[in-house]
């Protein structure tokens, strides 16, 4: 075909162009798998940009990424001219001339390199090439990879097609703006956006012309002309990057000779490129994504979704602050209370003797360096008693110290942590996740991973089903020893409870009364009526997921359950028996903004509205009956517009584990302190019971949230009941007063003892409450005024007869009187 041309120098045109032709067909087909892939019409028009997504608060405050290139886009409109004509300048001053290769350059590149001045001549079109379509992957290469030098050409001739493809469906400014969007800036920053805010902590519209330069410098080499690492060589890369915009017109030079003289001055923003779980929060909503990205078909790493969480902002603050604060004050407590003792006891209090070898064993690494020195026992022991320089985590920030791995296990076996979730119960929405201390060192999340047990916290599903068998809370029953039979594995057993102070009153009390004072005695003659499966019934009917032993302790929350699951079944009460399903995420959407989906929580009417406002008005004795758990929060300034606040306190057996569960009109608030490690713990009860470890941290993020107007969540009582009450409930306790003449004042100090814990011998005496004659009417009065003397009989009863925390109860309400 070709010997028909006549012309010797149009015969080669055609065969050179006939043979680029057939190369470009066999490179674009992948022609029997040698060329590897090539972007197609769709890659081009469509560009697969890994972006990263984004985790905001309900109200829109940045919490985190997730990313596997730490992306955000910007357009062109938004990025900094500066930015531009530097980029142009060093990269490729002919940008606007060419239309994606440029031959000019490249020729006079070859020259440069034969004259032993290797340069570059790629185009910003070829780089973006390259950047977005990975053409220089192996993957992208096909068979001829193997083949050295053709490799390099083919992916060379590769990156020319697609380029001319970019210039074909794009114009310059798109090009430019995908360039920056996509290429890297070190330290895990991919953008120029996103570079901005790590470097600078400002957007790319806002930087100056030395900050523009210093930035497209390190394209040339991001970790050589880093400038956190390197700040001599970024200066030097960046002098010459102003050199270029000098040179071609882009700098004027007395604009240029003041941006040399400008040292860098990095502000490294909160943009710092971290993507390991950089907080309990934003691993929870990873989690909690999972399953919806899987049925979506969405990556949640590299599609740039905008994820708006139900959590609020301020409440988050504040619940962080009231945690900081409580448990720095704990851990001191806990290492006053322990000193240089052990504090990894049995329930004897003997220190456990394999405790060490049992965290080595935990260890990853630690079986095989065994294996290494198994007949080098002492050489086993020196390794694990060697000093090593580490950072550790402690209340006052991050402490370097000296550590062997042995003193490293010691001193984390002894660190307190914590979980804490506030709920909506209404909208189900969670407004607080604050998983434990910290996430860097700490990374079980004890809202809803860690399972414990969970102490009196559990006691109120005991009431629940005496309700639901008929009961009202105020049937009483006796404060007594009891012995309840039971049948473990064919075999007939007794269970003896004892009460906290492992006295028994022999008072006859209410069951409003007996679950406000915690009363483990009645609770249990209480679950033995009603039947332990019942109890077991009606925790899973309200949202406790956790399997659940059905034994006669269980009322005493023996069973291991986790906060998550407490916020949960608690919220069904005030939720006027409506079990919801709590939600992490409210809506996603794309970067665009463009809704995606949208979230709401399942509820269910799993009990009656009369029952629900009963069981409510059986948690505010916690406050209202005498010797009530919940009484410690008189301490705090809590008790404005007759603010009611129900809740329960809970501590496991040898004060393992620390609950409170506090209710407002607005939100629940579950909290739980304790070691990781079970078998370290406090070792009394005025150190370890939840009144004294987790209640605290409700009380100062309540505290907190009330001074805090702009919140919306304000105090005030509990709402009344919207359907009739057919039961009796407001039977008001009799208030017990101690008979101190009857005793040495100086061999007991009533003052310093709560009530449960005076010996029988001191004689008491009952001031029994007028009975009140309308019961719903009254209903308010009673709430606001909860079991105490009232102002009148302050005169007949003396000071030193009170607890403390009725004195401080008692000081509140004379000066609201007052």
């Amino acid at each position: 075909m070709f010997r028909e041309i006549k012309s010797k120098p149009l015969r080669i045109t055609s065969i050179f162009f006939c043979l680029l032709v057939i190369t470009i067909c066999a490179v674009e087909l992948n022609f029997l798998w040698l060329f590897g892939y090539s972007p197609t019409k769709k890659d081009i028009k469509f560009p697969s940009l890994s972006v990263s997504s984004e985790v905001y608060t309900a109200d829109s405050v940045l919490i985190g990424k997730y990313y596997r290139e730490n992306r955000t886009p910007v357009d062109f409109k938004e990025i900094d001219t500066n930015v531009i004509n530097a980029l142009v300048a060093t990269e490729d001053v002919r940008f606007y001339k060419h239309s994606g290769v440029d031959f000019y350059s490249l020729a006079s590149g070859l020259i440069s390199t034969a004259q032993g001045d290797k340069r570059g001549a790629s185009t910003i079109t070829q780089q973006l090439a390259k950047n977005l379509y990975r053409t220089r992957l192996n993957k992208s290469q096909g068979f001829i990879r193997k083949i050295p030098l053709l490799n390099t050409l083919v992916s060379k001739f590769k990156e020319w097609l697609t380029a001319y493809k970019l210039e074909a469906n794009y114009s310059k400014n798109d090009i430019i703006t995908m360039y920056l969007n996509t290429v890297p800036f070190g330290n895990n920053s991919y953008g120029i956006n996103t570079a901005a805010k790590h470097y600078f902590n400002k957007s790319v519209s806002n930087i100056n012309v030395d900050e523009a330069a210093l930035l497209v410098g390190m394209l040339k080499a991001t970790s050589t002309y880093n400038p956190i690492r390197n700040p001599d060589k970024a200066i030097e890369r960046r002098n010459i990057v102003l050199a270029q915009m000098n040179k071609y017109g882009y700098l004027t030079t007395p604009n240029y000779k003041k941006a040399l003289s400008v040292p860098i001055h990095l502000v490294l923003g909160k943009d710092k490129g971290k993507n390991e779980g950089d907080s309990y929060l934003r691993s929870a909503v990873s989690k909690w994504l999972d399953k919806w990205c899987e049925e979506n078909d969405y990556d949640l790493y590299e599609d740039g979704l905008k994820i708006y969480t139900t959590i609020d902002s301020k409440l988050q603050k504040y619940a962080e602050e009231a945690v900081h604060e409580q448990m720095k004050t704990l851990q001191n407590r806990f290492y006053n209370v322990w000193g240089d003792q052990e504090p990894w006891r049995d329930s004897q209090g003997n220190i456990i003797p394999n405790f060490m070898e049992n965290n080595l064993q935990k260890l990853p690494w630690y079986p095989a360096l065994k294996r290494k020195y198994e007949s080098q026992p002492d050489s086993l022991n020196a390794f694990l008693n060697e000093p090593k320089k580490m950072t550790v985590f402690s209340w006052d920030g991050d402490k370097d110290v000296k550590f062997s791995t042995i003193d490293s296990i010691k001193y984390y076996a002894k660190i307190l942590n914590t979980g804490m979730m506030t709920l909506d119960p209404f909208s189900g929405k969670i407004k607080v996740w604050v998983g434990g201390d910290d996430h860097t060192y700490f990374k079980y999340d004890h809202v809803n991973q860690s399972k414990r047990q969970a102490g009196s916290t559990f006691k109120p599903f005991a009431y629940l089903a005496a309700l639901e068998s008929g009961m009202s809370p105020c049937d009483k029953m006796t404060d007594k020893p009891v012995k309840i039979a039971y049948m473990n594995g064919g075999k007939q057993e007794y269970w003896e409870p004892k009460n906290a102070d492992w006295n028994f009153s022999y008072r006859e009390m209410s069951l409003r009364w007996a679950m406000g004072k915690s009363v483990n005695s009645i609770t249990a003659q209480v679950t033995e009526k009603v039947g332990w499966d019942n109890v077991v019934k009606y925790a899973h009917l309200c949202g406790i997921e956790s399997k659940l032993q059905s034994v006669p302790s269980v009322s005493l929350g023996t069973n291991d359950v986790s906060v998550f699951e407490m916020v949960r079944a608690y919220a069904t009460f005030i939720n006027k028996g409506k079990k919801v399903d709590p939600i992490l995420v409210e809506k996603i959407t794309d970067q665009d903004g463009n809704l995606i989906e949208e979230f709401k929580s399942k509820q269910e009417q799993v009990l009656s509205k009369e029952i629900a406002w009963l069981m409510l008005y059986m948690f505010r004795g916690g406050m209202e009956e005498p010797g009530g758990t919940s009484q410690a929060l008189w301490e705090w300034d809590l008790w404005k517009n007759n603010n009611q606040i129900g809740g329960k306190t809970g501590t496991s057996s040898d004060y393992v584990d620390g609950w409170y569960m506090g209710l407002t009109k607005d939100l629940i608030t579950g909290v739980w302190v304790g070691a990781d490690d079970r078998s370290v713990h406090f070792n009394s009860s005025q150190t370890g019971e939840g009144s004294r470890t987790a209640l605290p941290i409700f009380a100062k993020f309540m505290e907190k949230v009330y001074k805090d107007p702009t919140t919306g969540i304000t105090e005030g009582p509990f709402p009344k009941p919207d359907v009739e009450i057919t039961r009796a409930y407001n039977c008001p306790s009799p208030r017990i007063v101690v008979d101190t003449l009857s005793q040495d004042s100086l061999a007991i100090d009533s003052l310093n003892m709560p009530i449960e814990e005076i010996k029988p011998e001191v004689i008491e005496k009952e001031i029994k409450p007028a009975a009140e004659s309308d019961p719903i009417k009254k209903e308010k009065s009673n709430a606001s005024q909860p079991a105490l003397p009232n102002k009148q009989n302050d005169n007949n009863i003396q000071k030193d007869e009170l607890t403390k925390q009725e004195e401080r109860k008692l000081k509140r309400q004379n000066k609201k009187n007052n």
